[in-house]
């Protein structure tokens, strides 16, 4: 049986990372481990995803329902300006009508329908024009703001991409979000400055359909793609490709397993695992996305952020790569901002010491906040209670990850045209009316207000009927931790769920 799964979004997120020994990511270094806010007992924290009451309770600030007046007018402002961008406001304006494009993202390029300098415009004044490939307003970030150069994909997103291809990715990158959460997950990012929330949101845009492909490659082809190269690729380096791919998945550099004292998804990285060179630059990030990517099917409201362990035992040099650190890096600061609850770098060895020096200086300060050190398992149960860390770690849980092979016949949903287009039908129906309330609301009408949190649920709904069309079966779902309609069984063995099972592509 699988990694019992934890997590993105997130999202945020996420944020479930991957790869490499190296991470050890921004830690205080022997800083005294910070102590979780909620202290309750382990049972107490079977977390009841039913509860509502329960949930509100512990909704975090800045989040869907625990807004500030000042923050409601921002995410109203962000909705106002990004509805411009993807050209549903003056759509509706012209008495069109926005019909989202809600299929698998496209890797082809078309000509945009609206010129890139009056979409620009939206970004108020132009008095900052020292850098013609800098958006208006975006050069408010600073550079500071921009290590990861998401005011240059900004610009390129905008001036390669129509408003309906920019308006497509945003409704693809939101699965099962809650649409209001995801945007909040940026302005959080970028402490409520709009416009850089903006240029941050659209740039992911831009790295995941045009970069990495996140959804028309890595999360549609899964882990039977790597099963097919491996075997039958045509070209050595597609071989290796998926032999890499799938050489990571069986060994278990990196799983999603179980949750911590705060309820959040965990994802666990065994750095000893890692040797630089082993595997493909190319085939390290494409897991590293995977794993993230498949976290944000295991977050619940109010839980939006993981918890990522990194293993260092038997840790050594010979486990370091920078490559792959860096990108993890970027990944979580540019693109899955506010998805990491807390990252234990547990066990690291003496010779880490001058490694961490050199990680430190690559971290926003406040991703390093949310790195602890834990040199034994006592330390570890600040996080995770000891009865659900793994044996391997120390703890009394006595499982061990394994990886379910995938089967040749998993993936025939993924070719059902008609039965992917009904579903779409519908969720472009939903969506096109959640825009319509939501501009309502931005007007100050109180029953949108109402009627887009009820949308929120059936657009997540809506999703999880889409889903097998669009997303090949994980290791996750054979394990049966996402389950039909996603339902998570973070334990699955010691719930009502038994056993490795195939996804149940019924749609009712």
């Amino acid at each position: 049986m699988v990694a019992s799964k934890g997590a993105i979004s997130s999202t945020t997120i996420i944020s479930a990372i991957v790869i490499s020994g190296t991470i050890a990511f921004g830690v205080q270094q022997y800083a005294t481990p910070a102590k979780p806010q909620d202290t309750a007992t382990e049972d107490e924290h079977a977390i009841n995803f039913e509860s509502a009451e329960a949930m509100a309770a512990q909704t975090l600030p800045g989040r869907p329902g625990n807004l500030t007046p000042d923050q409601e007018v921002k995410l109203k402002e962000m909705w106002s300006q990004l509805l411009e961008i993807y050209g549903v406001t003056s759509a509706n304006t012209n008495g069109g009508s926005s019909r989202p494009s809600l299929d698998t993202p496209t890797t082809g390029t078309s000509t945009p329908t609206a010129k890139p300098k009056k979409r620009l415009g939206i970004f108020g004044s132009k008095k900052d024009k020292s850098d013609p490939s800098t958006p208006n307003g975006a050069a408010s970030e600073g550079a500071d703001n921009d290590k990861h150069g998401q005011n240059r994909e900004f610009a390129s997103a905008i001036a390669s991409q129509s408003p309906e291809e920019l308006h497509q990715a945003f409704w693809v990158f939101v699965k099962t979000d809650n649409p209001d959460a995801l945007l909040l997950r940026f302005l959080r990012a970028r402490k409520w400055d709009v416009h850089a929330a903006i240029v941050m949101l659209v740039s992911t845009g831009q790295w995941r359909t045009k970069e990495m492909h996140v959804d028309d490659d890595i999360m549609l082809r899964g882990e039977a793609w790597a099963v097919r190269e491996a075997a039958e690729g045509i070209t050595a380096q597609e071989k290796k490709e998926g032999e890499d791919f799938l050489a990571q998945l069986r060994m278990g550099k990196s799983f999603l397993h179980g949750i911590d004292k705060e309820g959040r998804p965990c994802c666990y990285v065994r750095c000893r695992l890692h040797r630089g060179g082993e595997q493909t630059e190319k085939s390290l990030e494409r897991f590293t996305v995977y794993t993230i990517e498949t976290a944000r099917f295991l977050l619940r409201p109010p839980v939006d952020t993981a918890t990522v362990v990194f293993d260092m035992t038997d840790f050594s040099l010979a486990n370091m790569d920078y490559t792959p650190v860096k990108f993890m890096i970027k990944c979580f600061e540019a693109n899955y901002p506010e998805s990491l609850g807390s990252v234990v770098v547990y066990k690291s060895p003496w010779v880490f010491h001058s490694i961490w020096k050199i990680i430190r200086g690559w971290l926003d300060p406040v991703v390093a906040s949310k790195v602890h050190f834990a040199s034994n398992v006592g330390e570890l149960e600040t996080w995770i209670p000891k009865g659900r860390i793994l044996k391997e770690c120390g703890g009394d849980e006595d499982w061990s990850y394994t990886f379910p092979e995938p089967s040749v016949d998993e993936e025939k949903v993924l070719n059902d045209s008609q039965g992917k287009e009904a579903v779409l039908s519908e969720r472009r129906r939903l969506a096109k009316e959640y825009e319509e309330e939501t501009m309502a609301w931005i007007s100050g009408s109180g029953a949108a207000s109402e009627k887009r949190a009820s949308l929120t649920k059936e657009l997540e709904t809506s999703y999880w009927k889409l889903d097998p069309f669009v997303r090949a079966t994980s290791l996750y779902d054979r394990s049966r931790i996402i389950q039909p309609g996603g339902k998570l069984e973070f334990y699955p063995g010691q719930g009502s769920t038994n056993g490795v099972g195939g996804r149940d592509h019924e749609l009712d």
